[in-house]
């Protein structure tokens, strides 16, 4: 890649290595933010060899500051994640918005940057399904043990089959790829079985 993708890329590390989150994955300690971006940019890239500048982006920047607005900052229960979810992502998208803006990428680039962070277009657009496959990847390999510390399993079951449902056949096989520790991987072969 060129050396603006590469000032975008440090940017969006710069940004989320602020997470006061910090989670071990693979052995190192790290921010949680700053890691789902890797992760996620890492399984564009593997599903999707081909993938464009903006798919990578997407991916590295669809939690871009996510601690800044809290879940506790909402209702709880669903309807409380949704608004939450759908609220985070349009931050997500206007600050990647302004971050590439900075580095001189042009308005077409920026809007498709934050269209497939925000995953619009779910349904039809390979580019908003590959992020949507790959933050669901990165889930469940930083955040899948402490969430089962949390719901009852019965719930994270469910949780991990709507997850499942919303990936492409391909996102859903690469989870078998994630190291994972044994009581995970049992709770993933229950919903998924």
């Amino acid at each position: 890649m060129n050396e603006r993708y590469t000032a975008a890329i440090a940017a969006i590390d710069a940004a989320n290595a602020g997470d006061p989150t910090r989670i071990v994955v693979r052995g190192t300690e790290v921010p949680l933010a700053q890691v789902h971006g890797t992760l996620a940019a890492e399984w564009v890239a593997d599903l999707h060899p081909d993938a464009d500048e903006t798919w990578l982006l997407a991916a590295r920047a669809h939690h871009l500051r996510r601690w800044e607005l809290p879940r506790s900052d909402y209702e709880p229960g669903r309807a409380g994640y949704l608004k939450w979810k759908r609220d985070q992502r349009k931050r997500h998208a206007a600050d990647v918005g302004e971050l590439l803006s900075g580095l001189g990428y042009d308005e077409p680039t920026i809007e498709r940057v934050q269209a497939l962070v925000r995953r619009d277009n779910l349904a039809v657009d390979p580019g908003s399904q590959a992020i949507e496959d790959a933050a669901c990847l990165a889930f469940v390999e930083t955040q899948l043990a402490e969430v089962a510390t949390k719901l009852d399993r019965a719930h994270l079951v469910d949780v991990l089959r709507k997850t499942a449902k919303k990936m492409t056949p391909a996102g859903a096989a690469a989870i078998s790829r994630i190291p994972l520790a044994d009581a995970e991987r049992e709770l993933l072969a229950e919903a998924l079985g």
